[in-house]
């Protein structure tokens, strides 16, 4: 039988595992029960496991059992975190958890690559590297691929792994898998932005300094910023995504605050957006008699895919799935993923999952991070088996195989 053949064989135990994850989400760092399953499913598998010391971080390592032995690792990602929202799917193993919800499918993620070390273990005499499974906690923001890399997991079997690879299930795209050389995701900075004045009383704002009006100004004017003062070939993305000021209607505040995201496909976009954003926050408060505290930070770079690693996977895919399955991604997304990290230190690719549903409207169906986000596990086994079969191919030959363009 095929590695698909087995992966389709155990599509209910890897099914069950997905819905148990997905119904207790956890969020950041600490991730004590979706660990444990974890645990327990790669229980009696002979692998080398080890848990993280600053995160509830799982790795685990499949020795090669071959003559072939001998080769640089490979490494596989499944991060495990939920995303803070409240789920509205009404499926019968929705979240039990308020305010927490697999709505980024990292609960199929952790399911694929479960699947891929059982699949692998009964192979371990065909492999030529070991392999490092990944199971990372944090991806949502709080860094877990930093703090999983720091405490080793790039050198776990002993030696720096050669090759990383990542899949990413989406709830809009169609079945298969789509992926592109080069940057595949944004870089993602923060700024964060607090405007001081005087507050006072409603009815007599001459008598105080207002810093809400200058705050909506300086809104507005971010959004100007990025289409006057960037490249529309070097894109920012600019949201402001919290705005906070005042206890009352009729009471002036003396503070107002705003945070905003930044997303960049190049380090060049993300530094000169980063000192002009700062520019122009201080000139409006400035020019309304404020004081004004701006903090810009960088966060996570942005998410590269080495060429070589992303034909290999594009003939993968084809060979083990044909055709049909695979597309090359038009443009990258503008979303950001801290696998970036690990693609900063080896060559690996980033392969986005189409899991849209049977039956529903791409242009409609609400996208990650929704509540009501809905992803089909009929992609549990071709994930599953992918992982794998890189983990099997990479060393074998040089891939030839171009990445077709489709239309959605």
């Amino acid at each position: 039988m095929s590695l698909l053949d087995d992966a389709h064989a155990m599509r209910d135990e890897v099914v069950r595992l997905r819905r148990l994850l997905h119904s207790q989400p956890e969020l950041g760092l600490q991730l004590p029960r979706t660990r444990d399953a974890v645990l327990n499913a790669l229980d009696g598998l002979p692998l080398e496991i080890s848990t993280g010391r600053a995160t509830t971080s799982v790795t685990a390592v499949l020795r090669a059992s071959g003559a072939l032995s001998g080769r640089p690792p490979v490494l596989l990602r499944g991060d495990m975190d939920a995303v803070p929202v409240q789920e509205e799917t009404g499926l019968a193993f929705a979240s039990t958890v308020p305010g927490a919800a697999h709505a980024c499918g990292h609960d199929l993620h952790t399911a694929m690559l479960v699947g891929a070390a059982r699949l692998l273990a009964t192979r371990r005499a065909e492999l030529a590297n070991d392999v490092v499974l990944m199971f990372q906690p944090g991806e949502e923001g709080w860094e877990g691929a930093r703090a999983m890399i720091e405490e080793g997991v790039l050198d776990a079997a002993g030696e720096r792994v050669g090759a990383a690879y990542a899949l990413h299930v989406f709830s809009t795209l169609p079945q298969g898998f789509h992926l592109r050389p080069g940057v595949v995701l944004a870089s993602s900075s923060r700024l964060d932005v607090t405007v001081s004045g005087c507050g006072g009383h409603a009815a007599t704002p001459h008598l105080a300094r207002d810093p809400v009006p200058a705050t909506a100004e300086m809104i507005t004017a971010l959004q100007a910023l990025v289409t006057r003062r960037v490249d529309v070939f070097d894109p920012v993305v600019l949201t402001v995504g919290v705005v906070e000021a005042g206890t009352r209607r009729n009471v002036i505040p003396p503070t107002a605050r705003f945070e905003a995201t930044l997303r960049t496909f190049s380090d060049a976009a993300a530094v000169r957006v980063g000192a002009e954003a700062r520019r122009l926050v201080e000139g409006i408060a400035a020019a309304h008699g404020l004081e004004v505290d701006v903090r810009f930070e960088r966060e996570r770079p942005a998410t590269v895919n080495d060429p070589g690693e992303a034909a290999f996977a594009g003939q993968t895919i084809s060979e083990v799935f044909g055709g049909s399955l695979l597309s090359r991604l038009k443009h990258p997304f503008t979303g950001s993923e801290d696998f970036s990290r690990v693609l900063g230190e080896v060559p690996g690719a980033f392969i986005a999952v189409g899991a849209l549903p049977a039956g529903t409207d791409p242009d409609t169906a609400p996208f990650n991070h929704s509540g009501r986000a809905m992803f089909d596990e009929a992609v549990l086994p071709l994930g599953a088996t992918l992982l794998a079969e890189l983990a099997l191919r990479r060393p074998r030959s040089a891939a030839t195989t171009e990445i077709p363009e489709r239309s959605r």
